[in-house]
């Protein structure tokens, strides 16, 4: 095809809709009005929100259609876009600049020429080769066929569950469903959750010692005591070894000995990036076993660029490569990926990490780097606090507290994560949006100190959660509370200054106990000679006392997060 002057167009290619790939075509036509784009799809939808399947098959979104964010017709009326669903690209050829495509249907191979090519295959499910693991009622959560094949087999998938409970209406008791979820990330704990509001009885098993590897263990510990409370079982430190078919339906059979029953079985086990069509082409890949790509999203190809699940991205906190298979930095990249072919000097500036999944009503989130990885790459400037505000103003009827970890830089006071937990779902999302900003933004913690948040008693706090962080952090590099961890306390003169009716309700054995009100009169009980470490509920009554013994001479110090903290290290 040429210009009206005669001159021939710019062609480019997109392998892969859905997130990434699909921003970039709708990017690219703004921006361009002359190039032909043709996007690609080996699956039937071009664009859909793979995010919402859990809450599909659990019937709060009951319509498959509300997930079809955009099809072919609409591409091609809006946008003037090419798109060609059910065709997968099987081959590149850089140096000739071609890609072979292959009609799903038919096998037909077709070669088309491009100008720039961009990647967005996405990433696989992984899916290891156990024994039994292609059985009946085993799925994945990765597209709108699996859910829509998980719904159908809900149906009517097994023996009972085609039976007579399926439609007796004079049935009185409808025997539970069990479900085994494989996996404690995003997907395993939304199917979890979805398959528990439909009647599953629902095991979930996780190799790891915790659910949701980005936070870090104490918070991680929390939100499973929320699972079993809603009625989840938890199979921790266990992997599965086999899948068996038994009379009543499917056995996962665990590394560990234990056989659990299901009517459905739900791997989750995360995804691997599609780099086949990549590595095939002679393209770099990376140490994470991702596309390498610049800030540009180039590939070492210059004329091929690659973007979403399957690419690498660098932490902006750690320096380090990562893979991040999130909608959000996919949707950035396919724009920086139009930009650069437009001809503009877009950059990606890499990823911290911002996440939140809700569960049973509430949520756990974070951004930025998580301590255990800290500790793995052996850096050691940087402190932590935990603090426990309100979801709103206290007196205001709901108020709901929410448990909040931040991680900062000792030397400078820069922000460098932050994990939050809470039974209100958008205060916790409030919070950490807020925070991650402020890390994008290189904030320290007095930048928190100061910030300027919305404030109304139904929706937050004159001292905000995320100032109070930062007031309590500044408070500790400025030394008027220095602080000590539970993980430091053996030994050490232990004073609690909580009332002796808490302490009927939990207390540290060989802590000696006076209360705030009563410390100034009783100084003279405390040793002057050793380092003291103070306990209250939260924190807060302990900062006031370590506040008062620092300023008599004594060498005190708060122990972070007080009880609240403690519970959480059990």
């Amino acid at each position: 095809m040429s210009h009206r002057d005669g001159s021939a167009r710019k062609k480019v290619i997109i392998v892969g809709g859905v997130a990434g790939g699909a921003s970039c075509a709708a990017r690219l036509r703004r921006l361009d009005e002359n190039v032909e784009i043709l996007m690609v799809e080996r699956g039937p939808y071009v664009s859909y929100a793979n995010c919402g399947l859990p809450y599909h098959v659990g019937g709060v979104i009951p319509k498959e259609a509300s997930l079809l964010v955009a099809n072919e017709t609409l591409f091609r009326e809006q946008f003037a876009i090419d798109v060609r669903t059910n065709c997968e690209a099987v081959a590149i050829a850089p140096k000739a600049k071609t890609v072979d495509l292959r009609n799903v249907a038919t096998g037909e191979v077709t070669t088309e020429p491009y100008d720039a090519l961009v990647l967005a295959p996405g990433a696989a499910s992984i899916r290891p080769p156990l024994p039994g693991i292609d059985l009946p009622g085993i799925f994945q959560v990765r597209t709108v066929p699996d859910a829509r094949a998980i719904r159908e087999w809900v149906e009517r998938g097994t023996s009972f569950l085609t039976g007579m409970f399926n439609y007796s209406g004079i049935q009185a008791v409808k025997p539970m469903r069990r479900a085994v979820v494989v996996g404690g990330g995003f997907i395993g704990l939304e199917m979890a959750e979805n398959l528990v509001h439909i009647g599953f009885d629902v095991t979930l098993v996780e190799m790891l010692d915790q659910v949701l590897a980005p936070l870090d263990r104490e918070l991680a510990c929390i939100v499973g005591a929320h699972l079993v409370r809603h009625g989840v079982h938890l199979a921790l430190n266990d992997g599965v070894a086999a899948f068996t078919r038994r009379d009543s339906g499917l056995e996962v059979q665990t590394k560990g000995g234990k056989a659990y029953p299901a009517d459905i079985v739900i791997l989750a086990l995360g995804v691997r990036p599609d780099t086949a069509l990549a590595r095939a082409a002679g393209l770099a890949i990376g140490e994470r076993g991702g596309i390498r790509v610049d800030e540009h999203m180039r590939t070492s190809d210059p004329s091929i660029f690659a973007v979403g699940d399957a690419v690498e991205v660098r932490d902006v906190v750690t320096g380090q490569w990562s893979l991040l298979a999130l909608a959000g930095p996919a949707n950035r990249q396919g724009r920086v990926a139009a930009d650069v072919i437009a001809g503009r000097n877009s950059r990606f500036r890499g990823v911290q990490g911002t996440a939140i999944v809700g569960l049973f009503g509430g949520a756990a989130a974070w951004t930025g780097v998580n301590e255990r990885t800290l500790e793995k790459l052996g850096d050691t400037d940087y402190e932590k606090i935990y603090l426990f505000p309100n979801s709103h103003a206290g007196y205001y009827p709901g108020a709901m507290p929410l448990e909040l970890k931040v991680i900062f830089r000792k030397s400078d006071g820069r922000l460098l994560g932050a994990q939050a937990l809470g039974l209100d779902g958008p205060a916790v999302d409030k919070r950490v949006s807020a925070l991650a900003m402020a890390l994008q933004m290189g904030a320290t913690i007095y930048d928190l100190e100061e910030a300027e948040l919305c404030y109304s008693p139904q929706f937050g706090s004159a001292k905000d959660p995320v100032n109070f962080a930062g007031m309590v952090a500044a408070d500790v590099l400025r030394g008027d509370m220095p602080l000590a961890h539970w993980a430091g306390t053996n030994g050490t003169f232990l004073l609690d200054v909580r009332e002796p009716a808490e302490l009927a309700v939990e207390s540290v054995p060989g802590s000696v106990n006076i209360p705030m009100g009563q410390l100034r009169s009783r100084l003279g009980e405390l040793p002057r000679d050793r380092d003291i470490l103070v306990i209250c509920r939260s924190g807060q009554r302990a900062y006031t006392a370590t506040r008062v013994l620092l300023q008599h001479g004594f060498k005190a110090r708060d122990l972070s997060g007080g009880m609240m903290s403690r519970a959480m290290l059990a």
